[in-house]
């Protein structure tokens, strides 16, 4: 086992870590920029080191800086949570040549998974349903028109290096075609450095429904089941549950074991997730992978029991897991709702600045993962998220009720936040029965 971890990231997400490193009795160290000096991440680490200023190019996504800090501070290994370099094949090479264990998988499976339409390809060879499209990257307008009339419109486009819906356009008829391919290039280099595209077939109204992976060295690989993820805005997911209302146990064994095969072809190791776009008929298409641990991972663990940064920490050391798939039982329900430091009276319109007042819910079935407390401040430079609230009961209905009490209790003053939205949300009598897409929030007024 590894006898210190540095956690490149901040915020919930690398106190979360530090927990699951401090009950392993891993030594940890924290690096902050100077913006997060009183980030409860900072205060709980046996070490911390200051990388920069508030910039995230100077400071977490700098690899230099934070490869620097692991030397200095004698860290084995290093955990990048998610986001900034958690999928930064680049960044995993600079530990592999310093000596030090990047908690993931390998580069060259970042890269390969990190490639859409490379990971397209290599899932359907391992036999995962995928959704009709090109064969690879579309170069040219031309192109995109042939395989747009050879699988029928609507169809999408999507940035090969893209996430969080940037250069992305849906496209209903050949007329709308050549603007949107402009359009979508231009936002991909824009983004990401690189304009290449590649086409699908449009699902209308899907349900966005995403399985947790875990693999080790030694080609065993289990899943723990699907997460739903439908409601969002924009591509950002808001709220999140396990296990999803339209996945019977049927589905679930069905979508678990051809995500486990996908894994398992690309010699994945760690903690992952596979997507997929599941159609109201039950047909389900692969959309990506992510190859890191997921924001939304809590309610994973808390229907499998499971500790899931553990379990990436100890497959990254080298350990085989414990368990096989048949040792593995969803019991209850959780949902998890997303407190962002945001207007959403205003768009959602990012609201920095200084917590006044800060009370969590409690009770039983309540977990709430965060790094703010009453008199931090929300810097101006990051994600805007404040908080992880996650309910669990036996059933749907009763996280469902937990979570409309936890809302209740939840007091943050001084910024504006997004619990009022949810408030409103989960009272919605489609999202109640579980009548929902990823076009529910496009198709409501929540200020009605």
């Amino acid at each position: 086992m590894f006898d210190k971890i540095l956690i490149a990231n901040r915020g919930e997400i690398a106190l979360r870590i530090i927990r699951a490193c401090r009950e392993l009795g891993i030594a940890t160290v924290a690096v902050h920029s100077e913006a997060d000096e009183d980030s409860l991440h900072v205060r709980f680490a046996d070490e911390a080191v200051c990388i920069g200023p508030a910039q995230s190019n100077q400071s977490y996504l700098d690899p230099v800086r934070i490869i620097s800090a692991a030397e200095i501070t004698g860290a084995t290994a290093i955990h990048p949570g998610y986001g900034f370099l958690a999928e930064n094949a680049d960044f995993a090479d600079m530990c592999e040549s310093s000596g030090i264990k990047f908690i993931g998988p390998t580069a060259a499976v970042i890269r390969k998974m990190g490639d859409k339409a490379e990971a397209k390809e290599t899932m359907k060879r391992a036999g995962v349903p995928v959704v009709p499209g090109s064969e690879g990257i579309v170069d040219s307008l031309d192109k995109a028109k042939r395989i747009a009339a050879e699988i029928g419109f609507p169809v999408i486009l999507k940035a090969v290096a893209g996430g969080g819906g940037r250069g992305m356009r849906i496209v209903r008829n050949e007329d709308e075609l050549e603007t949107s391919f402009m359009m979508a290039s231009a936002e991909a280099e824009g983004a990401f450095g690189n304009a290449a595209l590649y086409l699908e077939k449009f699902i209308e109204n899907p349900r966005h429904i995403e399985i947790q992976v875990m693999g080790d060295e030694f080609g065993n690989a289990v899943h723990f089941g699907e997460r739903e993820c439908s409601i969002q805005r924009r591509h950002q997911k808001l709220i999140e549950e396990a296990p999803s209302v339209v996945v019977d146990e049927t589905l679930r064994r069905k979508m678990g074991n051809v995500s486990v095969k996908g894994v398992q072809e690309i010699g994945y190791v760690g903690a992952g997730t596979i997507e997929f776009l599941l159609d109201s008929e039950g047909n389900f298409y692969f959309m990506e992978m992510n190859t890191r641990i997921q924001v939304e991972h809590p309610v994973t663990e808390m229907v499998y029991n499971v500790d899931l940064v553990k379990e990436q920490i100890v497959v990254a050391a080298g350990e085989q897991l414990e368990y096989e798939q048949d040792d593995i039982f969803i019991t209850g329900h959780a949902i998890e709702c997303r407190i962002n430091a945001e207007d959403w009276e205003r768009n959602f319109m990012p609201n920095p600045g200084k917590i006044e007042s800060f009370h969590i819910p409690g009770g039983p079935g309540i977990r709430v993962d965060t790094h703010a407390y009453a008199e931090y401040r929300i810097p101006p430079y990051y994600d805007s998220l404040i908080a992880k609230l996650i309910t669990y009961g036996r059933n749907r209905e009763e996280a469902l009720k937990r979570m409309q009490r936890a809302l209740d209790e939840f007091i943050i003053e001084g910024i504006k936040t997004t619990i009022p939205f949810h408030q409103r949300l989960i009272q919605r009598p489609e999202f109640i029965a579980g009548n929902f897409d990823t076009g529910f929030l496009e198709r409501i007024d929540l200020l009605e």
